[in-house]
Order: structure tokens, then sequence, then C-alpha cells
């Protein structure tokens, strides 16, 4: 008799900008082919959604090991009575991660992926939103790419109350398995854009942050109990659509192995003038400038 061969997950994309529903893959017992498949289909589709996955935490936690080493977050709580790899976010009415961002970019090697298990989730509402940083750079001029990719910014963690937990990034960073450039900026912990000036970079940074988070860059997930969200976090922002009342209950173990790379700064940090009204920055600015000087 023949041997069975491989059933092929069925993938459906949700989205032009990214974002795929998978299924066909048991993420409970995943063997080295399916960490093979959903590593090509992260690469294509920035996000992929495999409902009805039920994880316990155990299996959650080994799932994400296949991927590689797992961050132990230095902010964010995770459930009672561990695993120490877990986080675990609860929500009754909104509030949670409903900005922007893209996860612990102020650490100076930010999470590759993340894998989130929708525990329990409201009956309405409680989406999350994802954006393809890919095509909110290629989509800018010609003239502003280029001056984007001279450029680096500081983040740090201060959302979470750690304003000293600080990192220094490529405003464009290089995918290191596609090659392609994305925007590395976000809401929530992009502080600064270092060689410019504050009122410089405070417009830069408005217009980037809006624009990189425009409908036809986006996916939005309605979620499921049980369904676990994989996503690349090298090149995507997310966001919790705060609209919701009832329980909801996340959680999530991010991978690690990833240190952000794109061209050198084409110019040294700015140098702020003590002249009239730009001297009430300066405090400001000499204080993020030696923190950005001691992360590289």
């Amino acid at each position: 008799m023949g041997h069975d061969l491989p059933v092929a997950p069925t993938v459906r994309p949700l989205s032009n900008a990214l974002g795929a529903e998978v299924t066909g893959i048991d993420l409970t017992t995943v063997t080295p082919d399916d960490v093979a498949e959903v590593r090509a289909l992260l690469l294509e589709h920035l996000v992929c959604f495999f409902p009805e996955q039920r994880l316990t935490r155990d299996a959650h936690v080994a799932l994400g090991r296949a991927f590689g080493d797992l961050e132990v977050n230095p902010n964010l709580p995770g459930p009672e009575g561990g695993p120490r790899e877990m986080v675990e976010l609860r929500a009754s009415q909104g509030g949670i991660a409903d900005e922007w961002h893209t996860d612990v970019t102020f650490l100076p090697s930010p999470s590759v992926m993340s894998i989130m298990h929708m525990v329990e989730c409201p009956p309405i509402g409680g989406d999350t939103m994802w954006s393809n940083q890919y095509l909110a750079y290629e989509d800018l001029s010609p003239p502003l790419r280029e001056m984007l990719e001279g450029l680096s910014a500081l983040h740090d963690a201060e959302p979470h109350g750690k304003p000293d937990m600080k990192a220094h990034h490529p405003v464009v960073r290089v995918h290191p398995e596609t090659g392609r450039r994305s925007l590395f900026v976000n809401t929530q912990f992009t502080r600064r854009i270092v060689e410019v000036s504050h009122a410089e970079s405070e417009a830069l940074l408005a217009f980037l942050k809006a624009w990189s988070i425009q409908d036809r860059f986006c996916v939005r997930y309605a979620w499921t109990p049980g369904a676990v969200a994989i996503w690349d976090n090298r090149v995507t922002q997310h966001h919790v659509v705060n609209d919701f009342s009832g329980e909801r209950i996340i959680q999530r173990v991010t991978v690690l192995g990833d240190v952000p790379t794109g061209e050198a700064p084409r110019w040294d940090p700015y140098a702020p003038s003590r002249r009239g009204s730009v001297a009430r920055h300066d405090t400001v600015l000499a204080r993020d400038l030696r923190a950005a000087a001691t992360l590289d």
C-alpha cells in the first residue's frame, strides 16, 4: 500500500495588503515541515491566523520554541502560575494595546515574531488590526525614501513606565530574509529622529505614524475563541480596536533573534542651537542624544 501524502494547508488571503487565514495545520503538534510552511507563509502574508487551535500554555510555549528562543517580557504581566515566557493581557472595557505599535522596539533586539492565542474574546468588538510596513515605505515618494534611509530613531519604553529603557534603530530597515525595505517607526515607542531638530522630528514622525497605518496598508481580524495569530514583527505594526465590553484574554509568546539593520545614518546627531525659543528643548535633545550614543 502507498503512503498517504501530506495534505497542504488551505490559505485564504484576507486583504490585498497582508494577512491570511490558514487551516490544515495543527499548531499543538507542529512538525519541522509545519514550521517551514508557517515561515514561508509569513514571508508572503506577514500575519497568519489559525482558527480553532485552543492551545494549552505548554503547547503555546512549545510552538514558540519551535521557531527560536523566547523572550521574557520585562514590562508586561504573565499568567498566574507562569510560564515566564508568556504574556497575558486581560481587559473588559478596552484599553489594552489600543495604540499602534511594533512589539518591544525599545529593546536593542526586538522580537522576530509574535504568537498570540485568543483565550477568551467578547462576542462583539475587540478586533486587532495589522499594517504592512513594506507598503508604507514603498508608497512614499523617491526623495522622501532616500532621506529616510539616512536617518535613525530613538525608541523607549515610556508607555510601560520605563523611559530609561531605550534603543536606537534605523528609520528604514532591511528584512534579513527578503531584502525588502520597510518603515520602522511606531506611535507607541518611537520617541524622536536623532539627526534632525526637535520640531522637525515631531513633524516628520507625526506624518510617518499617520501615513503608515492607512486603511490600504491594513487588515482587520475578528477573533474567535481559540484562534492563534502569528506575525512577522519586523515588518508590521498592530493595535487592538478599543470598541468592546466583556472579558478579553490573550496570551502571547515572542521569538527573539532580531537585530534591525539598514543604511548607516548619513548625518551626525543633531546639535541644537542655544538661541531663542529652541533653548527650551535643549535638555530633552541632549538627554536623547546621550542615550542614543550609548546604544550603538
